[in-house]
């Protein structure tokens, strides 16, 4: 990358009056103690541990209107967020030369932040599409279309790219998966519940609305709000359950090019092929009798019909980067009505979301030199091979698993990969064209850019030194088809507070628990124990292990069928499932590694905690959020993670040691009988 080191200069000579409001903030929102003046003493351990833990700080620290969450992750944000915004403003004042990190983050941020210049060109990017969509006169002109959108525009009915294949993680295959619809899940389709009435109705409304911006009269709208609605309610109806999607064999469907044709004829998948640039002779398919449900949508609904979905594709694709109208009426369904957010976020932080989203890396070499000192690395990385010697040795201790599948296990165990902080390899950005002319034009070229990197992999060697997250993400991940970990640099920080002030028992619980313990048990949930330590999908257990796995994990499914997320809403527990065995496991494995620590061994108190108190405390305090019911709802419909406090209380109560630090009693409303608690790694 050229000019990184100017950059770098500009990035530590931050703008004064940002960074002071930035520190006042943190000073007033950030405790002495990391963990000790979060506490809620009027809740009781034993009945409301996250509420116990975080409560403190909740209380005196609402969910700001903007937001439909906050917390500890938010609060780093906010740093980033100012740091981030000294680097754009200085980059856009320079006049760097024509293609280096500094020019594009400079034309990408002045574009975004002129709002005279999006008002004046209201919709006029979006012209050629528009007219390409209404130029459209049959299904074949419609597929043209369907094809050509693909490469840079969403998914509209369907969506495809490359990925590793699962089988064969060694290569790269063209992967096509259900989409096409607006509410983005199922459910929200068919639930009868008056919540979910409610959401259809404003949403079809919120249809009328964004056709009305695009110069359609009341009628007119209404007639188009009603095709894209009946379209999506039938793809819907082809759609799996996000339960169904978590059983990666069902969702794996090799096929001959030759057999995709002859399944979904009417889809014409040979013009994706055309557009992208590419010839097949395979392609796999996530749910194939989507695909079926699909191709008989193009000739059920009417030419009109499809122009309208094809309209409201376009315009929700980009109607947060067009002018005002545009945007808040875009906030006012996806922020008001599906987040529970009262107010937008200020525009200079939407920019920077989309600046993140476009070229993250590059601003993610500038966060690890600020933030992330080799030292801090180093900790990690020694705690994450602490949490792999834990991991094996609970699993050589396991009496449910026969010595067969141990060894299997401990073999793929040895052979995760470990990513820490940062790349070594960063992505270029060379090839993207970011100019001054448009934002919305800039948006379309880094979606195509996107488009094109994903679709240059195909016939390459998998290139496992990838990460997909910058380490300026509050988040990590676990890649089975890479047998991998990825641990951001974010994810290890707490806000206000340097990494050496950060003691063990915290460390352990916040980080090597709920982090690095967290995904590496994702190799071993219910999804990734499906695949081998060379990242295939591949059955490696004997069946005896297979079952005793599948009882334990349906003991954390019914714990979490109890739990109501919201108002009457259920928690998921099979749709759960995979994050709350990792939850579980990374516990687990997070408390064995801690015992073998001085600080633990010692047994001395901070801040009236013991260190075995400060580990649980620590943990609550990764997961230190609220949420809006809005958000909540939508969470449990849409989503395979727990709500926040559940994630803290839910496993504590099958953790014996939990028990133990704080004295739980029958009588407390987390004691859990024993012969329901989980236990599987």
């Amino acid at each position: 990358m050229k000019n990184l080191l100017l950059l770098l200069v500009l990035f530590f000579g931050l703008n004064s009056t940002t960074e002071a409001q930035t520190k006042k903030t943190i000073k007033k929102i950030i405790p002495k103690d990391v963990v000790a003046n979060n506490v809620d003493l009027t809740a009781k351990p034993g009945d409301d541990f996250f509420q116990f833990a975080n409560g403190g700080w909740l209380k005196a620290h609402p969910i700001p209107p903007s937001e439909s969450s906050w917390g500890i992750g938010r609060v780093l944000q906010e740093d980033i967020y100012a740091k981030m915004r000294a680097v754009s403003e200085n980059a856009a004042k320079k006049n760097a030369p024509k293609g280096t990190v500094e020019q594009k983050i400079g034309d990408f941020w002045s574009t975004g932040m002129d709002t005279m210049a999006i008002e004046k060109q209201g919709i006029k990017p979006l012209l050629p599409d528009l007219n390409r969509i209404d130029a459209v006169k049959n299904v074949s002109d419609l597929t043209d279309l369907v094809a050509s959108f693909q490469t840079y525009m969403g998914s509209p009915i369907y969506s495809g790219g490359a990925s590793q294949d699962e089988m064969q993680s060694d290569k790269y295959a063209f992967y096509i998966w259900q989409s096409g619809l607006g509410l983005g899940e199922r459910d929200y389709y068919f639930n009868s519940d008056d919540r979910n009435a409610g959401i259809r109705k404003s949403y079809v409304q919120h249809l009328v609305n964004s056709f009305k911006l695009l110069g359609e009269t009341d009628m007119q709208a209404q007639k188009s709000s009603k095709s894209v609605f009946d379209i999506e309610t039938f793809l819907a109806g082809g759609h799996r359950r996000i339960e169904d999607l978590r059983d990666p064999h069902a969702n794996y469907n090799k096929m001959s090019v030759k057999e995709l044709y002859t399944r979904a004829p009417t889809l014409a998948f040979g013009k994706l092929f055309d557009a992208y640039k590419i010839h097949l002779d395979s392609v796999i398919v996530g749910q194939p009798e989507y695909l079926a449900k699909a191709d008989s949508a193009l000739t059920l609904f009417s030419i009109a019909d499809w122009k309208s979905y094809m309209k409201w594709e376009l315009i929700n694709t980009y109607s947060p980067y067009l002018g005002s109208a545009f945007e808040k009426e875009h906030f006012n369904f996806y922020g008001k009505t599906l987040e529970g957010r009262k107010a937008e976020k200020p525009r200079w932080k939407r920019v920077l979301d989309a600046q993140e989203r476009a070229m993250g890396d590059a601003l993610g070499q500038l966060f690890v030199q600020a933030f992330f000192s080799p030292k801090a690395k180093q900790r990690y990385v020694d705690m994450t091979e602490a949490i792999r010697t834990a991991f094996k040795e609970q699993i050589a201790g396991l009496d449910w698993m026969t010595d067969t599948t141990k060894k299997a296990a401990i073999d793929k165990l040895n052979r995760v990969a470990k990513k820490v902080g940062y790349p070594d390899k960063w992505k270029d950005f060379s090839a993207m064209q970011i100019g001054k002319s448009s934002y919305v034009e800039n948006i379309i070229s880094q979606s195509k850019w996107w488009s094109q990197y994903n679709i240059n992999k195909l016939g390459k060697p998998v290139d496992r030194t990838e990460w997909n997250m910058t380490p300026q993400t509050y988040n990590a991940y676990y890649d089975p088809s890479n047998n991998e970990i990825v641990l951001p640099a974010a994810q290890f920080m707490v806000p206000g507070f340097a990494d050496d002030k950060i003691d063990d028992a915290v460390a352990y619980g916040y980080t090597a628990a709920s982090t690095i313990g967290h995904e590496i048990t994702h190799g071993f949930d219910d999804q990734g124990r499906q695949y081998n330590a060379d990242g295939n999908l591949q059955m490696w257990w004997l069946p005896q292990d297979s079952a005793n796995f599948a009882a334990r994990a349906q003991k954390l499914i019914n714990q979490f069928n109890e739990f109501i997320g919201v108002d009457t809403m259920h928690v998921r527990g099979s749709a759960t499932i995979g994050e709350n065995i990792a939850d579980l496991g990374g516990i687990v494995l997070g408390l064995k590694a801690f015992k073998k620590t001085e600080q633990y061994k010692s047994g001395k108190s901070i801040a009236g905690y013991t260190p075995l108190q400060r580990y649980f405390m620590g943990y609550a305090l990764g997961w230190m959020s609220q949420q809006t019911k809005e958000r909540l709802a939508r969470q449990i419909m849409t989503d395979v993670h727990a709500p926040a406090n559940l994630r803290v209380n839910a496993p504590f109560a099958d953790v014996p040691e939990f028990y133990e630090a704080f004295n739980i009693k029958p009588s407390d409303k987390m004691y859990r009988q024993v012969a329901l608690r989980a236990k599987i790694w």
